[in-house]
């Protein structure tokens, strides 16, 4: 090996070093700092009593009878969903999709305001609104979910012996299999919750919601998420009823 070989190989060794070191120190650090074990509760009234009080708390009446709900997702994704007939319009750059969420095979995708004839990219381009709407909406109406078919309510104490709600989600969604834990405000209002998704890496991460808004309807809304130092604004968000 000649020495100019050797040198280029340093250096190139040494550019790997810069970028990737500092990043595996840092996920390092957060992962022994934050990550936590999934914890056990115990399931039954008083988990369902808990779920029940926290819907209270946001008007749940309001949001059940809330027919439409307009929103945009970190200024990347919009969607007017027709929430009674379970339809919605997924915008993002320069593609829509009219999602059928109950009949998936009766969606279309445009692009450039033209219906997408080739069944390759239409199909593309539904699973990508799909997968948008299932992560975009959880963000919007998560605390509304938690007597959906398929969601398991666990009561859980903390040290404080303040009481909690983990939500795991055995189907639907993106990815079935995961698990939050709501935590509660002195009103019984969700102040955040921590996450055991498949999607993250570290376990237990913590993102707030309490930065709400009340809706046209009377429906309570997030409007920002904080999630360690990366912010998830909601905005645009509209709501109405027949």
């Amino acid at each position: 090996m000649t020495k100019r070989l050797k040198k280029i190989l340093k250096i190139i060794l040494g550019v790997i070093v810069f970028f990737t070191l500092p990043s595996l120190l840092l996920f390092g650090f957060l992962y022994f700092k934050y990550n936590e074990d999934l914890p056990t509760g115990i399931q039954g009234k008083k988990a369902d009593a808990l779920a029940k009080n926290m819907l209270q708390s946001l008007n749940y009446e309001a949001y059940k009878n809330t027919d439409y709900i307009e929103w945009t997702f970190k200024k990347r994704h919009h969607y007017n969903w027709n929430k009674k007939n379970n339809i919605c319009e997924v915008f993002w750059k320069n593609n829509k999709v009219e999602l059928n969420l109950n009949k998936p095979s009766l969606s279309i995708a445009f692009v450039n305001n033209e219906k997408v004839v080739d069944e390759t990219t239409a199909k593309d381009l539904i699973n990508k609104a799909t997968v948008y709407f299932n992560n975009d909406s959880f963000w919007l109406v998560a605390p509304y979910k938690v007597f959906d078919n398929g969601v398991e309510r666990r009561l859980v104490k903390t040290e404080n012996n303040k009481e909690t709600l983990l939500i795991t989600y055995k189907s639907g969604g993106s990815t079935p299999g995961d698990s939050y834990l709501w935590l509660f405000n002195e009103n019984g209002k969700p102040k955040s919750f921590k996450i055991w998704a498949s999607i993250l890496p570290i376990n237990g991460l913590e993102a707030t919601w309490n930065d709400w808004t009340t809706t046209e309807t009377g429906a309570q809304l997030p409007t920002f998420h904080k999630l360690l130092v990366l912010g998830i604004e909601i905005e645009d968000i509209k709501t109405n009823k027949n």
